[in-house]
């Protein structure tokens, strides 16, 4: 595998924010989209022109994702939602977990199939009742993997073969094998990072089949081989990493969204960018962003 950062992170959007989420680079318009979950707000970056603009969500918004026919899924405390950037409207797709008013929609992705997977969490961060699911062509949403307090990702290889998951407390990422239908088996242990060592948040993969992760509390972010080797690790001057994104014209421009919402006011004055929207440069690309085909 490639050794490939080749600059360091850099904040380019200072928000200050509590807790970003979930970039993704939308190539239908060149511009990075990612969320603010705790300040309910969808925020897209034009990194061409510099141009930014923001939309307030009807409440905490863990991602937001491109649909092929136009539009995004996000995923709200209330479920998935298609939402239309061109007046800012919700609409309601489907509620996953009616019965689990205390949970929210937290990380999610789109493999190269066009399915939409998401994880869902304990919004007070202890009980065991977040799950990942996929969205089913008939529009309901499937679970797929055992319960756990905070889901991140989940993040797919590039042959679509391999799904990645993230037990975030228990500081464990998960490799499953992914079916023509959509099911998952095998699963197993990819990952295991110490809590003292941060705590693994959203991963992505690039077109190597590395997995790249955050660490929150961790000041980090690291890259594992397909056979789940570290191989690179790029420090930041934030210590809450969230997840990152690969974008630009040849998808070698890293984008990483941070958090700020653990922090006492003068850990924070150590941490005077924690919350941005950062950038990096790397040589591998990552892969292209696969857009919502089934069940919307």
């Amino acid at each position: 595998m490639s050794k490939m950062v080749t600059s360091g992170p850099v904040s380019i959007w200072q928000l200050g924010a509590p807790l970003l989420e979930g970039p993704v680079w939308v190539e239908r318009d060149q511009a990075l989209w990612f969320v603010d979950i705790k300040s309910h707000k969808i925020h897209r970056l034009d990194p061409a022109s510099g141009a930014t603009r923001s939309w307030d969500a009807p409440g905490q918004i863990g991602f937001i994702l491109p649909i092929e026919s136009g539009g995004f899924v996000a995923g709200l405390q209330s479920g998935l939602a298609r939402f239309d950037e061109r007046d800012g409207s919700f609409t309601q797709i489907v509620a996953p977990e009616p019965d689990l008013p205390g949970n929210r929609l937290n990380d999610a992705t789109v493999d190269p199939q066009g399915r939409l997977w998401f994880g869902s969490m304990d919004d007070g961060e202890s009980q065991a009742t977040g799950a990942i699911y996929r969205l089913a062509a008939d529009g309901s949403c499937v679970p797929t993997t055992p319960r756990v307090s905070i889901t991140n990702g989940p993040a797919v290889s590039p042959d679509g073969r391999t799904l990645y998951h993230v037990d975030t407390l228990g500081g464990v990422i998960y490799a499953c094998d992914v079916d023509d239908a959509g099911m998952l088996a095998n699963q197993r242990e990819f990952v295991r990072i110490p809590n003292s060592e941060g705590y693994p948040d959203g991963p992505t993969v690039d077109s190597e089949g590395c997995v790249w992760v955050g660490l929150y509390n961790g000041w980090t972010v690291r890259r594992y081989s397909p056979a789940g080797a570290l191989i690179d690790t790029v420090p930041f001057p934030v210590s809450a990493i969230t997840k990152v994104a690969f974008g630009g014209p040849e998808l070698k421009t890293v984008f990483a969204t941070t958090a700020n919402k653990h922090l006492s006011p003068a850990a924070l004055e150590k941490e005077p960018h924690a919350g941005d929207l950062f950038r990096f440069e790397v040589d591998v690309p990552g892969q292209p962003g696969a857009l919502i085909r089934e069940g919307v």
